[in-house]
């Protein structure tokens, strides 16, 4: 897999490089596939073979992409987060399941084509913000922003009671400010700063079992089960043919910033 890439942050995950034989899945989070240099078939029951060159496709729908061409790019956004739901109404055809035909779609080709494992971190900022249409800056409530910074930075796993005592919350009250501030539950967000962390340790040239510890998995194949659920594949295969991982720093809001 020369030349394929990863950029991972809470909330999200990009990956961009050869195509990936991705067998039938049902994801646990939304994808945006791109066709970089060719369309690609998605298939699903009951609706059959769909030719497109951009996709979004619905956690938890079945389907198998089949590329038509050498390189991909895939988008993964945690379903019902601001990103997600911004990303879905740029869409003009399909149905909730699978969206396809980006409004943009020549400009994000274009721009798809340029990615690469020497993009800098402002690149990939970029495309995301403008595959997506949104580009998060501040929370309404800072608290949350404190809570996420909280949660990226420990050294332990953090119950959601725990940072809502920390800013003199109930646990109820604090769980509803955060899905209201990000647009995702603070277990969701939680599972994605876990891959966050993992990642981290990947890029540093840790192994899986190190991986799965620094990112506060029970065990080297809960983690494998986790990713191949977000992702459709396991991170061993992912990383069988040499992959590069990076790490985008979330900075305050927990996703990364459109640059410049």
């Amino acid at each position: 897999m020369i030349g394929a890439a990863v950029w991972l942050w809470p909330g999200g995950a990009l990956y961009a490089g050869p195509s990936l034989r991705l067998g039938p899945h049902s994801g646990a989070v939304s994808c945006l596939a791109v066709g970089v240099d060719a369309p690609f078939v998605v298939q699903r029951a009951p609706a059959g073979a769909l030719p497109v060159r951009t996709a979004l496709i619905a956690p938890r729908v079945r389907n198998h992409i089949t590329a038509g061409g050498d390189r991909m790019v895939f988008l993964y956004l945690d379903p019902g987060s601001a990103s997600d739901a911004a990303c879905r109404v740029r869409f003009t055809a399909g149905d909730r399941d699978v969206l396809v035909r980006h409004e943009a779609e020549a400009a994000i080709l274009a721009q798809a084509a340029r990615l690469s494992v020497h993009s800098p971190p402002g690149q990939i900022t970029t495309w995301i913000a403008e595959a997506t249409g949104y580009d998060a800056t501040s929370f309404t409530d800072p608290r949350v922003g404190l809570a996420i910074q909280r949660l990226l930075g420990a050294d332990q796993p953090l119950p959601a009671v725990f940072l809502a005592e920390e800013l003199g919350l109930s646990e109820s009250r604090f769980l509803r400010l955060f899905r209201d501030n990000t647009g995702t539950s603070y277990r969701r967000f939680r599972l994605w700063a876990q891959m966050h962390r993992a990642a981290r340790a990947l890029a540093a040239g840790h192994n899986l079992t190190r991986a799965a510890a620094d990112g506060y998995f029970a065990s080297p194949s809960h983690f494998s089960t986790a990713f191949h659920a977000m992702f459709g594949l396991t991170p061993s295969a992912l990383l069988s043919g040499g992959l590069t991982i990076r790490s985008l720093d979330p900075g305050p809001t927990g996703v990364p910033r459109k640059s410049g």
